[in-house]
């Protein structure tokens, strides 16, 4: 399974040490320009096995193109996104990964 990351410098090095692909994005425009190149939203299809299956977001980057993402999320095609925290943690009024399932299925991991 082909991954990749759009995130700040420290943390696109530090996927990079483990083999996956990435692109440093601080602004929206940088970031824009890796999420549109990485899905493919120039007219190839996401069936490319050039595409990959899972982006990893830092949270920071999400935020700076959040309704690019939920227009994508909403397709349902690939490549699934990620969103992980940054090196400072958390941004304010994020929910952690057990927050969502605790919240929607009322169980606490």
């Amino acid at each position: 399974m082909k991954f990749y990351i759009i995130g700040d410098r420290e943390i696109v090095y530090a996927f990079k040490l483990t083999g996956i692909d990435g692109a440093i994005a601080e602004t929206r425009d940088e970031v824009m320009n890796a999420f549109t190149s990485v899905t493919r939203q120039d007219g190839n299809s996401s069936s490319d096995p050039e595409v990959p299956k899972v982006l990893i977001l830092t949270e920071t980057a999400a935020s700076l193109i959040q309704e690019e993402e939920l227009a994508w999320q909403k397709k349902g095609i690939y490549p699934l996104i990620v969103e992980i925290p940054g090196l400072d943690g958390h941004l304010k009024g994020k929910k952690t990964l057990s927050e969502a399932i605790r919240e929607a299925v009322g169980i606490q991991l």
